[in-house]
Parts: C-alpha cells; structure tokens; sequence
C-alpha cells in the first residue's frame, strides 16, 4: 500500500492548512461561545471546490479523490471542529448519494449549486424514538397524484438551520419496515416544513443542528431519490461513506488537541525545568502522536478503498471507531498537560474535548462501529 500523498493531494492539504491557519482557528473560539455560524468561511469552502470535493466539476464540484477530501477533513477540521461537520455533511451525507442515485436533472437541480457551495444540504434520518434503529422510523410518505407528502419529524439534524434542501427519509410501507424506506430531496420553503429551535450543544457549537418537522409536506414526485423502498440501502451506503469524513474531522480535532499541548509543554516550567523535560509529560506525547499516526493511516485506507471502487464499509468504520476514541483520548490527555489551564476556556484545550466527543455519537455510535466491524469479520 502507497501511504505517501500524490502531489495534488499534497497541494489539497496544504490549501486547507493554509486556510484553516489565517480563516479558522483565529475565529473558531468566537464561534464556538456564540454559537456562531460561519457563514463567510462556509461560503469561501465552496469557492476553493471543498463543499462537493468528490463531485466532478460538471457538476460543480471539486473533481477530487476521496483521499484528498479525508485530506481536507484533517485540515479544517484541526482549524475549527464546527467548520469541519458542516463540510463533511455537505460532502457526504448530501453530495454524495445526490451524485450516485439522482437524475441528471436532479443534479442540476440539487447537486450542482450544492457541491459549488452556493446552497447548502442536510441529511435527516435521527428521530426522537430511532437513532440507531432506523427501521423504527415514524416519519411516513403516502403518495397522492403527482405528489408525496410528508409527515413527521426528525431530530439532531447537522447543516438543519441553515440548509436550503434536506435529504430525508421517511416510510413510504410501514409494514416492510426497512425495506419500506424511501429517501427524498425536500427544499426547506415547501409548504408545511418547518424547522425546531437550534439545539444547545455541548460543543462544534459552530455548526448549528436543530429538529424539522413536516406537517403534511407536500412534494413533487420528481423529488424522489431513488425507487420507492431504495432509502435504507441509501442511507446505510451513505453513511459508510460519511464515516470516512467524521474520522477524518476527529483526527483534525485531535490534531489541534495535541498540537496545543506540545506548544503548552515546551513554555510551561515547573521545578525550575520545561515539563517538556518530565517523562510523565513525554510519554503522553508519545501516546498522542502514535494515535494520530494509527488513526490517519486507517482513514487513508478507507479513503483509498472507496476511490478504487472496492467494498470499504468495514475499513470506514475502524477508521471511524479508532479515530473518534482516540480523539477523546488525546483531547483528554491535552487538557491534563495543561493541568488547571485546560479547564478554563482561556485556554483551547478544553474546546478541542468538547468538540472531540460527539464524534463518537454521530454518523453511527460506536457501539453501532462495532457491530458492523463484527458483521464483516463473522460473515464467512
């Protein structure tokens, strides 16, 4: 296996190092206390083609490898861990099955002004009741005429108060259960759509998420991804693509949680010395770093399978599974690097923790990384 960058991956990471050093991380604290969409840094992702990076650029989008955008996702995500979800959601739970399963006139309709990050999408299966059992899904579609319409909720939903198109799911045959599922492309101004209050979060606090409700939502026919009952193969095949994207998003924020505790480390004195120079010190930044190595490596795997076409839904979520717990881990050990420090907000210790810990919830829990990991091994 090749694990050196090409040279355009290596051009892709250092344009989103460059940005995310001068347009991320100086705004990424204001951000977060304010619940501060960044709305201007959004817009500028899709401009440098990273909102769609793997859509072709007739429609829209970068015209990159997935390599390069797990690239991207380390970057941004080590510049701000908000920034980061927005512009993984965009790419993976929005452009991606968009690309693989519309028509081309939704493409031209839904993709192209999404993936040039003129529009921004949101995906939405989570509801109250099923997060990890999706089956349970109370969300329903009854087709009526030219039209389906939609009633129910959803919850949790990244990109949701700013979104201009959701991707939802909803039954469409309750009685097939999963295989009664079907995925929709929903505008956010049809008639009988609303959105919740922006949820409260514990931290990527940039990123906004909120619950959607539909109150007999009435859509076009046409607006249907896929056949009728295709949503949960959708969703599932989404999704492994979208773990790829939150294990890179951890890794960036483990990155910049390791980064600033090795800054902290060589300043700070204790005992007339640097703490640099005590071998409790060492050895946490010994175990940190080797832990992002781990982590990039599994992703860069992921990454590859999925551009060679091969099955990777095993490989994305160890990626995702190491990726996010270790995260945790080294946002953990940064704050106890900087001891009392790292629990002030003074500091960016304790915002790199709390922006680590939802990825170990998101896009499959890892409980639900385990079982599919545990699937793949036992099928033979």
């Amino acid at each position: 296996m090749d694990i050196e960058l090409t040279e355009e991956q290596r051009q892709v990471r250092d344009m989103c190092r460059d940005f995310a050093a001068k347009e991320l991380a100086p705004n990424a604290r204001r951000w977060d206390e304010h619940h501060e969409f960044p709305r201007e840094a959004v817009k500028k992702l899709g401009e440098l083609g990273l909102m769609g990076i793997a859509v072709p650029a007739e429609w829209g989008g970068g015209g990159m490898d997935n390599v390069s955008y797990a690239v991207a996702m380390e970057e941004i995500s080590r510049g701000c861990g908000g920034t980061g979800v927005i512009m993984s959601v965009s790419n993976s739970l929005y452009c991606d099955p968009v690309m693989k399963y519309g028509s081309d006139e939704q493409k031209a309709e839904f993709l192209r002004p999404y993936a040039s990050g003129e529009r921004l999408g949101a995906f939405a299966l989570t509801e109250p009741q099923s997060g990890s059992d999706a089956a349970e899904m109370k969300t329903v579609a009854v087709a009526r005429g030219d039209e389906y319409v939609l009633d129910g909720a959803k919850i949790f939903i990244t990109n949701g108060p700013q979104a201009d198109t959701i991707l939802v799911f909803a039954q469409t045959d309750k009685a097939k259960r999963h295989k009664g599922i079907t995925a929709f492309l929903v505008p956010t101004d049809a008639k009988g759509f609303a959105r919740g209050k922006t949820d409260d979060k514990v931290g990527i606090r940039a990123s906004g998420s909120c619950p959607l409700f539909f109150e007999a939502c009435a859509i076009p026919k046409r607006f249907r991804l896929g056949a009728e009952g295709d949503g949960f193969k959708i969703a599932m095949g989404t999704l492994d693509g979208g773990r790829i994207g939150i294990a890179a998003q951890a890794l960036g924020i483990a990155r910049a949680g390791y980064e600033c505790a090795r800054a902290y480390a060589k300043e700070r004195k204790a005992f007339g010395q640097p703490i640099t120079q005590f071998q409790a010190i060492q050895f946490m930044l010994a175990d940190m770093a080797t832990e992002i190595d781990a982590a990039r490596l599994l992703i860069w795997r992921a990454a590859g399978l999925k551009d060679k076409g091969a099955r990777f839904s095993a490989e994305a979520a160890m990626a995702k599974l190491f990726a996010s717990e270790m995260a945790e881990r080294v946002t953990s050990k940064g704050i106890q690097v900087h001891g009392g420090y790292g629990y002030v907000k003074e500091y960016d210790a304790e915002r790199h923790w709390r922006d680590s810990r939802i990825t170990e919830i998101y896009e499959g829990t890892s409980e639900i990384q385990r079982l599919v990991i545990a699937g793949n091994l036992l099928k033979d």
